[in-house]
């Protein structure tokens, strides 16, 4: 059997499999509702001035510590992190969530306001 037969053998196993399991589905169909209900908080976050704000002051904190902070967006969430310490924005159907973890163990988990002040936010993640 070649590379190709076997290649096609594996992607029809697979698709039969999908098919034969029901919850499959629903969870994908959910997955989905989710993720259309925090769209629009997506995109607030995306292009709030307080997202802006609180990149500029992560930066500034990291440069008074002389450390890098590395910033990078995963699908909508927004994870910023130093020196062990992971600040994640994440939107959700009630609005944003601010997950603050240290050494991989979440410690704090607060609702983010975009009119408030970013850099309160970061001195919380920084303590």
């Amino acid at each position: 059997m070649s590379f190709l037969d076997n290649l096609e053998s594996n992607l029809k196993d697979l698709e039969s499999g999908q098919e034969r399991d029901p919850n499959e589905r629903k969870r994908r169909d959910s997955e989905r509702a989710l993720a259309l209900a925090a769209a629009p908080w997506a995109e607030k976050l995306k292009n709030s001035p307080y997202t802006q704000e609180l990149l500029k002051a992560a930066t500034h904190a990291g440069f008074q510590v002389r450390k890098r902070v590395n910033m990078a967006w995963l699908g909508t969430s927004l994870k910023l992190e130093l020196q062990g310490r992971t600040l994640a924005l994440s939107p959700t159907p009630e609005g944003i969530v601010a997950v603050l973890s240290r050494d991989g163990k979440e410690e704090q988990r607060l609702p983010v306001g975009l009119e408030g002040n970013a850099g309160e936010l970061i001195q919380m993640w920084l303590g």
